[in-house]
């Protein structure tokens, strides 16, 4: 079909949702390149002072609870064997030089997230109650000639009412905090492509 555009992966496996944020930044570079950029990306190089903080305080009761933290050399979607996978995520899937979608099934309103290894074939119809699934991806689009236009979205569902009230509540405190990530995510990709 001319003209059509694709289904994204995201609409595949998380089609409904509670609530969702999209952030978008032009990059200087081409679609391939940015694309590559993106299923290369540490997250662990995504830095700025309220991130560092965030985590600081995000990690706090498990730190004063007494268990260890992993020191990982790297955290990637796609691990190799220097590095480590995001734990408690699964990759959804990719269209080359398009789209990388992942996603994670957890409680994530605990003060110590609560991660459910879901497989795959299971994520998009995972419904038992007191669960809430995240869906994520990176899209890539051209822009005119040598740019590129990334996307992150965030989407995330709840399996029943009393998990979509806590997680709307702990949404209404975290959602500046996910939005600022997001952006810092997207700028290190958008360096990582330079």
């Amino acid at each position: 079909m001319t003209g059509a555009f694709p289904t994204d992966l995201l609409d595949v496996h998380l089609p409904a949702y509670d609530v969702v944020l999209t952030e978008h930044l032009t990059v200087e570079a081409d679609v391939a390149t940015v694309f590559r950029a993106a299923q290369n990306l540490d997250f662990l190089t995504v830095r700025t002072p309220l991130l560092a903080t965030a985590f600081f305080i995000r990690g706090l009761p498990a730190r004063l609870s007494g268990k260890p933290s992993p020191e990982l050399p790297a955290l990637r979607l796609f691990a190799d064997p220097s590095s480590a996978g995001l734990p408690g995520w699964l990759v959804l899937g990719q269209v080359a030089d398009r789209e990388i979608a992942f996603g994670a099934v957890g409680k994530f309103w605990q003060a110590d997230i609560e991660w459910r290894d879901v497989p795959l074939e299971r994520f998009a119809g995972f419904d038992e109650p007191g669960w809430g699934k995240i869906g994520c991806h990176f899209l890539v689009r051209a822009n005119g000639e040598g740019r590129s236009v990334v996307s992150y979205e965030c989407r995330t569902a709840t399996t029943d009412p009393g998990s979509r009230k806590k997680m709307m509540r702990y949404w209404w405190i975290i959602r500046p905090f996910v939005g600022h990530i997001m952006r810092a995510t997207l700028r290190t990709i958008a360096a990582d492509a330079h």
